[in-house]
């Protein structure tokens, strides 16, 4: 099991006391928050895991409250030159907590002056969290064993993958010829240690200095980025209940050089078994028996190079574990050097040192002696390794079989959502609700940033359209071709059934889909002016949109008229020469109160006396055009979702370029046709989303609360309810697949029937599981403290605003009259 960190303490050890009035003086003083001494209690304690630089718990008490924070220092003493940079931790922490998503803990402040507590030393942030000691993990689940070493793959890849330069670390440390300047100095070190009568130099170590010296990789003489140096599981703190990273810890040996020494020194469990306990250094786990759920090292290695880019390092791989067992032993070897001397930080524990510091010597020659230490090539990476798994090794062909590319995609965006979304949610709510509510959280535009890296940007798009965009606006004479923009700005090339699959995903949450430029109406607009627009209307809106600079809106419906039949749309668009004049009322215009939205796409009529639906045509609207009036929000149950918003807009004499019509006039009915596929069968993709969260909360909800003697999940009615709720979600997603099978086969014209059952299917489904989930909840299912209420108000939203219902269900019953008349 893992150790939380504040089991980690003991008392300060005699060699490392120091003035704590001091040092209670100067954190009050240079630590922003940190309470004053006058009214306040501190304590101090020491953490017994590390055996370099000492490391301490400040608790400091006022009024009630405990505010806790980590001091460390340098050890007292004589040092070995260069050890024991505790200024060089500060630095590298500081720079990656502000300027990166590397989890570090946040510094508050170094200080260089000895007569504070003797030594220089710095103070963070305590992160309470869990630390597994021992790399076999037990008492975990496999599968979260599997997670555990997953994410630990991620983040050394996420540290691996920072642009020093940018964070200004770029002379953090020498970059070439990295691996050979490390047996250089453990080297030295390790003759330093070992300089003692008391513990003399082992030739063995030695002649290991030398092989490691003849075995350097070419690719060594060029720098790669920031190396942690001393990266296993037992310098990184989970977080207390999820099997995340919130921390790395212990950056004394941290440089900038060839990363993978780092990957090496993470993998050292798989080969060798350093047991403080008995002393000895056995065989890893690789070879004896790895614990079920942990990767195998190959797949943790893969896991590793995929995320992170690196090539496969199989045949270097032994030079690369070698030099880590050799840097291993010279740091034991320091370790048992200051025991002798009486200034170790590990305790009872450093006195083991020396011993095991030569058993790593032969077990790294043991490991050179080994015939092959890797595969050539690297295993199926473990998303591929599931879908294999699941799917038979990619031999099935069933219908709705998600592609290993999406797999990897929904994969990744469901991680987003977890590392990003959720913990938001609140402060998103919170602007929303306030006084600022018509301004966007400038959290939103830098996870926007975020997606686009991740590659999670405009799935949406379908191929074609991302075809005919390319086009239009990427050849020869194009001002944008020339930075590759398209690649990332016209999705992933997914089909609306891949995209099904994320789009899931994305409805979990109110807030997500704009973050991933995948929100309405932007993407129904977007579709509108990928499909029928021009190269200059493209040019003008819709690469801002793709690029997520501005927002949208679409006005057609009206207050005075049934809006559900657009022929009683009653806003004119006239022609006047070269312009058009547009006059008239709309309201529901979604996404018109945002304060980035830029154009409107208006529904009126060019013509009262043409043919039905050849009198209806859309146009193009700058927002901040004269005689454009946003009259009011509207609230749906309450909310107004700022600062989205739904606005209602009059049209005074509205004068814009003719240049601005769409596709023609009388084209109206044709272009909403269009987009009354792929775009509003999203809103039935985002609603399997927006029930799954419900059910999700709805079971951990009667798995935690009692009533009657016994959990709610223990009585009937509510195992009747969530079974019926599973089935019709599971149904539903299954119509929902249908459609976008068809709509990618066939068109949207023959698609339309499922379309339509899919529109009516989804939201009323949605709203009887979000309700079961809501009666589940009680009270607290209709309140603002969850967002069950805001789910539901939107789903029974999307029965009026998607098309009612009655129009979904006519276009399904002419159509089955029709087919029975064949």
């Amino acid at each position: 099991m893992a150790n939380r960190t504040y089991d980690l303490l003991g008392q300060v050890q005699a060699a490392h006391q120091f003035d704590h009035d001091s040092l209670f003086r100067y954190a009050s003083v240079h630590v922003p928050g940190f309470p004053s001494p006058a009214a306040s209690t501190f304590t101090v304690k020491q953490f017994g895991h590390g055996q370099s630089n000492p490391t301490f718990l400040l608790e400091v008490g006022n009024g009630g409250s405990v505010k806790r924070y980590v001091l460390r220092k340098k050890p007292p003493g004589k040092l070995l030159q260069s050890a024991h940079a505790v200024d060089r931790e500060y630095q590298v922490l500081r720079a990656l907590g502000e300027h990166t998503e590397v989890p570090v803990p946040k510094v508050f402040c170094w200080c260089m002056d000895a007569s504070v507590i003797g030594t220089d030393f710095y103070i963070m942030e305590f992160l309470e969290g869990r630390i597994f000691m021992d790399p076999k993990l037990p008492g975990l689940a496999p599968e979260r064993r599997e997670a555990i070493y997953r994410e630990t793959a991620k983040v050394l890849a996420a540290l691996h993958s920072v642009d020093m330069d940018a964070i200004g670390l770029g002379k953090y440390g020498r970059r070439d010829n990295y691996c050979k300047r490390q047996v250089e100095r453990w080297t030295k070190q390790y003759i330093a240690s070992t300089g003692d009568s008391r513990y003399p130099s082992n030739p063995k170590m030695l002649e290991l200095a030398r092989w490691l010296q003849q075995h350097i990789p070419s690719e060594d003489s060029s720098g790669e980025g920031i190396v942690h140096g001393d990266f296993r599981i037992d310098n990184i703190v989970f977080h207390p209940i999820e099997d995340r990273v919130i921390g790395i810890l212990d950056w004394e040996l941290s440089t900038l050089g060839n990363q993978m020494t780092d990957v090496a020194y993470s993998c050292l469990a798989y080969i060798v078994d350093i047991n403080h306990e008995n002393q000895q250094v056995g065989k890893g786990f690789e070879l004896t028996r790895i614990p079920e759920g942990i990767p195998s090292q190959a797949e943790y290695l893969a896991e590793y190079c995929s995320a992170s880019g690196k090539p496969w390092p199989a045949a270097v791989w032994k030079f690369y574990i070698s030099l880590a067992m050799f840097r291993g032993a010279a740091i034991l070897a320091g370790i048992y050097s200051r025991w002798l001397m009486g200034n170790a930080s590990g305790g009872e524990r450093a006195q083991n040192a020396g011993k095991q510091a030569n058993d790593l010597v032969d077990s790294a020659w043991a490991y050179i002696a080994r015939k092959s230490v890797l595969p050539n090539h690297p295993p199926p990476d473990p998303v591929a390794r599931d879908y294999m798994k699941q799917f038979g090794g990619g031999n099935e062909s069933g219908r709705f079989v998600p592609s290993l590319k999406v797999l990897k995609l929904r994969n990744k965006l469901i991680k987003f959502m977890e590392d990003h979304i959720y913990p938001m949610e609140n402060e998103f709510y919170k602007l929303a609700q306030s006084s600022s509510r018509w301004t966007v959280h400038p959290e939103e535009e830098s996870l926007k940033e975020l997606a686009k890296k991740e590659g999670l940007w405009n799935l949406w798009i379908p191929f074609d359209s991302a075809e005919r965009a390319k086009k239009l606006l990427f050849d020869e004479s194009s001002r944008m071709v020339s930075n590759g923009e398209h690649d990332q700005f016209l999705g992933a090339g997914l089909s609306n059934l891949e995209y099904g699959y994320l789009c899931e995903i994305m409805g979990r949450s109110v807030w997500a889909p704009q973050v991933f430029n995948c929100g309405a109406p932007d993407t129904g607009n977007m579709e509108v002016l990928l499909r029928y627009g021009n190269k200059e209307q493209l040019l003008e809106w819709l690469v801002p949109l793709l690029q997520g600079k501005i927002r949208s809106g679409f006005a057609m419906t009206e207050p005075q008229v049934a809006s559900s039949d657009a022929t009683n749309i009653e806003c004119s668009i006239k022609r006047e020469g070269d312009s058009y004049i547009i006059n008239g009322r709309k309201w529901w215009t979604s996404g018109a109160m945002d304060p980035r939205c830029k154009v409107l796409i208006v529904m009126g009529k060019t013509d009262f006396t043409a043919a039905n639906h050849k009198q209806q045509s859309m146009i193009l609207v700058d927002i901040q055009t004269p005689g454009v009036h946003i009259k009011r929000s509207l609230m749906v149950f309450g909310f107004d979702d700022a600062p989205h918003g739904h606005a209602e807009v009059v049209f005074d004499n509205v004068r814009v370029p003719a240049r601005n019509i769409l596709l023609g006039e009388g084209r109206g009915f044709e272009i909403a046709q269009g987009r009354l596929g792929p775009g509003r069968l999203h809103h039935c993709m985002r609603l399997i989303g927006a029930s799954e969260r419900g059910m999700q909360m709805m079971v951990q909800r009667a798995l935690s609360r009692k009533a009657f003697g016994k959990l709610i999940a223990e009585h009937g009615s509510f195992r009747s309810d969530v079974a019926r709720c599973r089935i019709e979600l599971e149904k539903t997603r299954l119509l929902v697949f249908e459609a976008a099978d068809q709509l990618d086969r066939l068109g949207n014209k023959k698609a339309r029937g499922t379309i339509a059952m899919a529109k009516v299917a989804a939201p009323n489904m949605a709203l009887m599981v979000l309700d079961t989930a809501m009666q589940v909840h009680g009270a607290a299912g209709v309140s603002s403290d969850t967002v069950l209420a805001h789910l539901w108000a939107t789903s029974r939203t999307l029965r009026i605003a998607d098309g009612p219902d009655e129009v979904h269900l006519g276009t399904i019953a002419k159509l089955e009259l029709r087919r029975a008349k064949l």
